[in-house]
């Protein structure tokens, strides 16, 4: 009998409506998914923090480039100073509704970025995303 890898998702944006349709997309993808959303960067650091060296499970976090409190940028280069064994288990995609090339190479400099997706997040590129994971 084959294992299914279960994943939890954390989105990270500052929009309650977005964080509303990820959460749907992420509820209804019929695959072992758990989702916990903010609305604020620093909450969901906090949160990660919190969970330490042993999160229950892999971990992908949608991120939001733009945001007033804590923009996407400066949430990565406080996740990145966090110990090895923390961030370990965590891939960061970043989502945003308009793709500024400026932010699209500035983003590939950071080691937990794996890739930009368009707001909002959709059923395809979830699927797309969990497939790669699972290889």
């Amino acid at each position: 009998m084959k294992t299914v890898k279960r994943y939890h998702c954390i989105i990270v944006d500052d929009s309650p409506f977005d964080c509303l349709i990820a959460e749907k997309v992420i509820q209804n993808t019929q695959r072992h998914l758990s989702v916990t959303s903010f609305q604020d960067g620093g909450k969901a650091l906090d949160y990660i923090t919190g969970l330490g060296s042993k999160p229950e499970m892999d971990t992908i976090i949608f991120l939001d480039i733009q945001m007033p409190v804590m923009n996407g940028f400066t949430f990565v280069e406080q996740f990145e100073e966090l110990p090895a064994e923390i961030r370990r288990g965590y891939g960061i995609f970043f989502t945003t509704s308009s793709i500024n090339q400026n932010d699209i190479t500035r983003g590939k400099s950071y080691k937990s970025v794996l890739n930009f997706l368009n707001k909002p997040l959709t059923t395809a590129n979830l699927q797309q995303i969990i497939d790669k994971l699972v290889q």
